[in-house]
């Protein structure tokens, strides 16, 4: 299932947390609030960012 959680800081700064995307999938999910928000701060990838789509896509496949 894919995911985008906003957690929200006392302070005001926010974090989006992408879930269930490979690749730039997660990116192009995310863009738009990533606008919204204002400045990126900083920036981190996760390891699913680096896998294939074709493989995402492969392992659902043998999952249905």
């Amino acid at each position: 299932m894919k995911q985008i959680t906003i957690l929200v800081a006392a302070d005001g700064s926010s974090t989006i947390e992408t879930t269930g995307f490979t690749g730039a999938q997660c990116q192009q999910a995310s863009e738009f609030l990533e606008e919204a928000l204002g400045e990126r701060q900083s920036h981190r990838l996760k390891p699913e960012y680096y896998q294939p789509v074709a493989n995402q896509q492969s392992q659902q496949a043998r999952q249905s």
